[in-house]
């Protein structure tokens, strides 16, 4: 019996450190529409070798167009048009800028979302700039969000890409 306990935890261990590196490191919103908009849908983080890949699957965007999305600094979607979610997340105080073409921008600066003919974006980013284990560039606790016009990148402070239609805060997955 002392046996099948011990394979039981080595069994238990294996299967705990491919749980880990499958998704230790992950963290996940559920975006919620805002500013009377119909975006729904659901972003994830995961963190990998110094990077952290962004993927979303988001929905109800007008069709064809592209939208703003940013990791904000507040944790906070309860406002109708999302502001208590606050500014870019920008710990490094840097200017806002294109996630392509600027190395010195704020950490929650990411590409548009392309929306197609049925209002539907699949998403997928990598960045260096955030993280998922805690510190000062982590994105659990913040806000993701979707803005109804696309990012300008050039725009200061934060791209003027319009209202927040959509905001989910960025929880710990287990």
């Amino acid at each position: 019996m002392k046996l099948l306990g011990t394979a039981g935890a080595l069994l238990a261990l294996s299967l705990a450190g491919c749980a880990w590196l499958e998704g230790g490191n992950m963290a996940s919103a559920k975006l919620e529409s805002k500013s009377g908009s119909k975006v729904w849908g659901s972003v994830s983080f995961r963190e990998l070798g110094g990077k952290v890949e962004v993927r979303g699957d988001v929905r109800g965007l007008p069709p064809g167009g592209q939208f703003g999305f940013h990791v904000h600094e507040k944790g906070d979607c309860s406002a109708p048009d999302a502001a208590s979610a606050g500014g870019h997340f920008n710990p490094t105080g840097k200017p806002h800028g294109h996630p392509d073409k600027t190395a010195e921008r704020h950490a929650g600066d990411m590409p548009n979302l392309g929306a197609d003919g049925e209002g539907n974006a699949v998403y997928v980013f990598e960045t260096n700039l955030l993280t998922v284990s805690p510190g000062a560039t982590s994105v659990v606790g913040r806000a993701v969000v979707v803005h109804a016009n696309p990012d300008d990148y050039t725009s200061q402070p934060a791209g003027n890409s319009g209202p927040r239609i959509g905001c989910g805060l960025i929880r710990l997955r287990d």
